[in-house]
């Protein structure tokens, strides 16, 4: 049974049910409905715009490479950003000409020298004497009274021998040496790359490549105001300078570009004697052989290009990575040395080059890159600069006695790359340092036993 509460209830609900049929109002209230309702407009999604993908950068060590440069890839050295294409043709020296002045008295000078060279090649050669052994014959008894005791070598005969005992030395204070303003000049407007001296006697002058692709030239016999000639014959780092040997009027220079270019005043002219399409590391010209030049270009790759047939004759890869010197015994010019960015430095007997690998006669490893391996002024030694902070001597009958020289080679993005060189004869080596410094290092000592440094306030 319902409660009262319950029937009630139910009585309302009818109640109200019959209300709304007889108004109608469940009807009504469809139609206002669907007056109301509006379909839909179909609506097309959005695309989203692509996100500028994130370039995420990363670090020498990250990718698997040494920071240092020793790692056994070679880094690309990226031309400057204004760098034009190389031009092909021969340039001329009004267009490559940029210094001051004109470039008459410096070609005058170049033609003067030439002249001078020719007479005497020929007085050498009435005399059946080579031309290059009667030059350093002379400058040798100039500048060195190295006594050599020689050994018998165990390689060829014609390997260079070695000194068992120096008897006696060049008795030049190195402490003598000093700087005046009148011997500092701004010769190229870029950071230097590679200064070579002009080897004659009778005339002094300095040139000098920059990163800009700029040659300057400084003669300091000149008593004008016009010292310094400036030329621009490349758009990228000038690499390498050499003097011709037989002519004194002829320098050769080689670049990042992928050009060497010979420089010859007396047609005022630059001409391509050879272009690659990998940058240009190195360049050298064996003793005796001027027609020949050795090309360090590509990863490793060693060319002999010859300046008569205008093509490469012989090509090895001697390295994994970029070689940063080429240099040859002075005493036996078959014997060559190489150093490299894959952390070694090698010497090679050009006689047994022929094989498709060819194999060293010596090879030193080092942690991290060789950026030089230069022999001696007799032949008897080799040095080698490279970036874990020491200087390198070979010696001995087959080079096999080394010792290394601590010495500071790093550097920054603003300092080029620091290379050991001989001095006059074998007594002393010299190579800057951070400071701005010129150090002295003595391979019979086997440590730095002086260091020079600029006394001149600098500009």
């Amino acid at each position: 049974m319902a409660t009262e509460y319950e029937r009630k209830r139910l009585e309302n609900i009818k109640r109200n049910d019959e209300m709304l049929a007889a108004l109608n109002v469940q009807a009504k209230a469809s139609l206002l409905s669907a007056a109301t309702k509006r379909p839909r407009a179909y609506s097309k999604k959005k695309k989203k715009k692509p996100e500028t993908p994130i370039v995420i950068r990363k670090s020498l060590r990250s990718r698997g490479l040494d920071p240092d440069g020793s790692s056994d890839k070679p880094k690309r050295v990226a031309p400057p950003l204004n760098a034009s294409p190389p031009v092909l043709d021969p340039l001329v020296f009004d267009e490559a000409y940029s210094g001051n002045g004109s470039y008459t008295q410096f070609a005058e000078t170049f033609l003067s020298i030439a002249v001078k060279q020719s007479c005497r090649v020929k007085l050498v050669k009435d005399e059946d004497e080579s031309p290059m052994v009667r030059r350093r014959t002379r400058s040798s008894a100039l500048k060195s009274n190295v006594a050599v005791k020689k050994e018998r070598s165990d390689f060829d005969s014609d390997f260079p021998v070695k000194p068992e005992i120096i008897e006696s030395e060049s008795g030049f204070d190195i402490g003598s040496l000093s700087l005046e303003p009148h011997n500092v000049a701004s010769v190229v407007p870029g950071r230097i790359l590679v200064v070579k001296f002009l080897p004659c006697e009778d005339v002094k002058m300095v040139a000098a490549g920059d990163k800009l692709g700029n040659v300057g030239f400084w003669s300091l016999d000149s008593e004008n105001e016009d010292q310094i000639h400036l030329f621009q014959p490349h758009t990228a780092p000038v690499t390498s300078l050499v003097f011709q040997q037989n002519s004194f009027s002829k320098v050769i220079s080689s670049s990042y570009d992928g050009l060497v270019r010979l420089m010859d005043v007396e047609k005022l002219v630059f001409d391509v004697v050879c272009s690659s399409d990998d940058p240009i590391i190195s360049l050298s010209q064996r003793p005796n052989d001027e027609q020949s030049l050795y090309i360090g270009d590509g990863y490793g790759m060693l060319n002999v290009w010859d300046l008569r047939a205008g093509k490469s004759v012989s090509h090895w890869r001697l390295h994994g990575a970029w070689i940063n010197s080429i240099d040859f015994n002075p005493q036996n010019p078959s014997v060559m040395a190489t150093s490299s960015t894959d952390r070694t430095a090698c010497l090679w007997d050009l006689r047994s080059m022929g094989a498709t690998k060819p194999t060293t006669l010596r090879t030193v490893s080092h942690r991290k890159a060789v950026h030089s391996a230069y022999f001696s002024p007799s032949g008897l030694s080799l040095a080698t600069t490279f970036l874990d902070n020491y200087v390198g001597i070979l010696s001995g009958a087959n080079y096999e006695d080394s010792s290394m020289i601590y010495h500071d080679n790093s550097t920054n993005l603003w300092i080029s790359s620091f290379r050991g060189v001989w001095g006059w004869d074998d007594s002393y080596i010299f190579v800057g340092n951070q400071s701005k410094r010129m150090d002295v290092i003595s391979p019979k000592l086997k440590y730095e036993i002086c260091s020079m440094q600029n006394p001149l306030p600098s500009s």
